[in-house]
């Protein structure tokens, strides 16, 4: 779940070296690729609630499939991939992130016929065919030449300067469902994120795929995803016969994954509420590639969620993370988070504070119904995670565009911290 011209954008991570497959009358010159991101970080086999206990997969690898190596995408003469048998699938965002990791899979897919990469910038995959637009900018359709499936990846998850962020993200999937509709594309599938139900203390655990979209319509990340959402269930009436998929992932972690989760997990203590026990649930981004590979496919269709097999209980991330937790009363903890965003100090709104303490775990039925398996388990995603967390810090490297803002780990420490001056302030009132 991305854009940035030259500097990297709010949510876009994990950019790559120019690449030499383009597509001849492409678009405009390519800007120079910024470096890459953090290293990927190893899957480790972990324990939670209702864990696969499987080895995990290679990387994007559909579960449902046969482990065997697939050929390489044959190049013709004029270096340009040749098109099989499969859909001619385009990928937006395709040079950073989620939309990188699918194109290098889909690009290896005896399953797909040939993939066209679209971002603002080339990125480092081979294999493809380099197509640069602006996702916002109605050229797009242009670019969608000879495409049967148009996955929309470009999406930004950062936590400041949300007007701007809201702008682009409508923007760009208002363009996307238009210009695949103008290009004759047969499908769009949009990923979006199962924050789209919404974070709440009564919220069934795990929720069923069909439940109510409970986010708020606020400056939240979740708010834009839903917006996204509500453009993709008006599209039969605004684009009839362009089918759309929404594919929701529960918290997505991976190389070039930032979001308010992934750095909730930088903070020393886990914020935790009086009288909800937080359930975590994960989904790894190798994951959410193979089952991006199968929606592609058109092995499963309709809206549906991803991620690992059931929940981890908050004394079994305590045990994994090495983190403690620190219990607050609901009032004071979003009291306190809604006036430091009010004055600046945290840049998440209330309602992103309602994802790191209050349950959103999704039961992917869909997939499991299809025959997807996830090759990770809760555990071992909050390892990975905790893993990346302390190459991160031993070698000083951290996620860019975090100069001018404080980042979720230190909101969650802004709001512990002041809940704790506050308490203290009223005890000794009391006491005097």
């Amino acid at each position: 779940m991305s854009t940035a011209p030259a500097e990297v954008r709010r949510g876009r991570t994990g950019l790559g070296r120019p690449s030499d497959h383009g597509d001849p009358g492409g678009g405009s010159r390519p800007r120079r690729a910024e470096p890459a991101g953090a290293g990927e970080s190893r899957p480790v086999r972990g324990r939670g609630r209702a864990a696969t206990g499987k080895p995990p997969a290679a990387a994007g690898s559909a579960a449902a499939q046969p482990a065997t190596a697939e050929p390489a995408v044959a190049q013709p003469a004029r270096g340009r991939p040749a098109a099989g048998p499969g859909p001619v699938v385009a990928i937006t965002g395709a040079a950073h992130g989620l939309g990188h990791a699918l194109a290098a899979t889909l690009a290896a897919s005896a399953r797909v016929g040939r993939v066209v990469a679209i971002d603002d910038h080339r990125g480092d995959v081979a294999g493809v065919t380099w197509r640069l637009a602006d996702v916002r900018d109605p050229a797009l359709a242009g670019r969608l030449t000879g495409v049967d499936v148009l996955v929309h990846t470009d999406v930004d998850l950062g936590d400041s300067d949300y007007r701007a962020r809201r702008a682009f993200n409508v923007r760009a999937a208002q363009t996307v469902l238009t210009a695949a509709a103008a290009g004759r594309v047969a499908s769009v599938i949009l990923v979006t994120s199962a924050m789209v139900y919404g974070a709440r203390a009564d919220n069934p655990v795990p929720l069923a795929e069909s439940a109510p979209l409970g986010a708020d319509t606020d400056g939240s990340v979740a708010g834009d995803l839903l917006e996204i959402e509500h453009l993709a269930e008006r599209s039969p009436r605004t684009h009839p016969g362009l089918k759309v998929t929404v594919v929701r992932p529960a918290a997505l972690v991976g190389d070039g994954v930032d979001t308010l989760v992934v750095r909730h997990f930088e903070a020393a203590r886990l914020l935790t509420v009086k009288g909800c026990a937080q359930r975590w649930q994960f989904c790894h981004i190798d994951d959410l590639v193979s089952a991006l590979e199968l929606a592609v496919a058109g092995d499963v269709t309709g809206n549906f969620a991803v991620g690992s097999d059931g929940w981890l209980e908050l004394a079994e991330v305590e045990e994994i993370s090495g983190l403690r937790r620190i219990e607050l009363p609901a009032a004071v903890t979003l009291g306190t988070a809604q006036r430091l965003h009010r004055i600046g100090i945290a840049p998440a709104p209330i309602n992103d504070l309602r994802y790191l303490v209050y349950p959103w775990v999704v039961d992917c039925r869909t997939l499991r119904e299809a025959g997807w398996r996830p090759a990770y388990d809760n555990a071992a995603v909050l390892q990975a995670l905790m893993e990346a967390r302390a190459v991160h810090r031993a070698s000083a490297r951290r996620i860019p565009r975090k100069e001018a803002t404080i980042t979720a780990a230190g909101a969650t420490v802004a709001v512990i911290g002041t809940a704790a001056i506050v308490r203290e302030i009223r005890r000794r009132r009391r006491g005097s």
